[in-house]
């Protein structure tokens, strides 16, 4: 059976910095899904259906429920704090 195994990054702190851009990457986590979701047929819809490729989480991420955004919000800040445990730098330019 498979046992997730993540690099445990709960010793790294995000600056504020950071955290502003974990929303930016969040949000832009959510354009990428709607874009292959859209590449493969999908379109809204009010409840989720497989067999009709419908879902209610094809639009803006500004409209998506809170529930919804806090999945890409993890996805994005568990992403930028592997980058600093594994000793990247992130830089503004």
């Amino acid at each position: 059976m498979y046992k997730p195994n993540p690099i445990d990054t709960s010793d790294v702190t995000l600056s504020d910095d950071l955290l502003e851009l974990t929303e930016k990457v969040a949000e832009n986590v959510h354009e990428v899904w709607s874009e292959g979701r859209i590449a493969d047929g999908w379109i809204y819809g009010p409840v989720r259906d497989d067999n009709k490729k419908e879902t209610p989480c094809l639009v803006p991420y500004d409209d998506l429920p809170e529930r919804e955004k806090d999945f890409d919000r993890n996805t994005a800040m568990g992403t930028l704090k592997l980058i600093l445990k594994l000793g990247y730098r992130i830089e503004k330019n």
